[in-house]
């Protein structure tokens, strides 16, 4: 029972950590990504369509994005849908492609983006925070059924603890990597 307790907050804790991957992915640096368009949605034929899922996203260096929509119609409820993304990019349609150029970030806006990092880090802190708590409630309620002995739930919550540590240390890793690519220039 204490096994399938950890395995289920090892798994919370790892969606936590991979959350923060995606949200990390998303966060604008210096350089294009096309990764900063996962989260934009263009309604395609009444179907809200992730953008690479509908063109072809290229970057020919490393402050331009070329997206190549497949269908030409679609063109506009992409430009449109970008426009309305907090990007905080310009697009240009040529009537073929769309390009987004990235301009160099301002030191100003380079602090925002590592406040925003900070934010999303404190999230996955919280849901590892949270998956620990769980997990302790768990086993407390085994050792209340008599169903463990008490040094069974001390040491189940020990290595609760260790994972949750592991777990945290990894967050903030991840964390001063994005914030040093961040702030690089």
């Amino acid at each position: 029972m204490i096994d399938e307790i950890m395995m289920q907050a090892e798994e919370r804790m790892d969606k936590a950590v991979s959350s923060l991957g995606d949200n990390f992915a998303s966060v604008r640096t210096g350089r294009a990504n096309a990764m900063i368009l996962d989260r934009i949605k263009v309604d395609y034929y009444g179907v809200s369509t992730p953008i690479n899922q509908m063109a072809a996203v290229k970057t020919p260096d490393a402050h331009m994005l070329v997206i190549e929509p497949w269908d030409k119609s679609s063109l506009t409820p992409i430009e449109q849908a970008i426009q309305a993304s907090d990007l905080g990019v310009s697009p240009s349609n040529d009537g073929a492609v769309i390009r987004l150029p990235f301009p160099a970030l301002t030191e100003e806006r380079r602090r925002e983006l590592v406040k925003q990092c900070k934010t999303y880090a404190e999230e996955a802190r919280v849901a590892v925070r949270n998956a620990r708590r769980d997990a302790n409630t768990a086993i407390e309620k085994l050792q209340k059924d008599s169903e463990i002995s008490e040094d069974d739930a001390k040491r189940a919550e020990a290595e609760c603890q260790k994972l949750t540590d592991r777990y945290v240390a990894e967050i903030e890793s991840t964390f001063k990597k994005k914030e040093d690519e961040v702030m690089e220039i």
